[in-house]
């Protein structure tokens, strides 16, 4: 199942951004991205709001967990 992670590493990636690329985008530092992506923190609400944003999806599909 995936997780918040996993789903923005997929987003970013089908959007054509590096980690670095999204953090420019974003205002926040490329260790921010990695640490998201790790699952070591999960974005705050309003980066999450921005990422939406820039993947164009709804911020709740960041968060869904897709099923099998």
């Amino acid at each position: 199942m995936p997780t918040i992670e996993s789903t923005v590493r997929e987003h970013r990636i089908r959007a054509g951004l590096s980690q670095e690329g999204l953090s420019r985008l974003l205002g926040v530092s490329r260790q921010t991205v990695v640490n998201i992506e790790r699952g070591e923190s999960e974005p705050r609400v309003f980066l999450a709001l921005a990422m939406a944003s820039i993947f164009g999806v709804a911020v709740g599909e960041l968060f869904r967990s897709k099923r099998a």
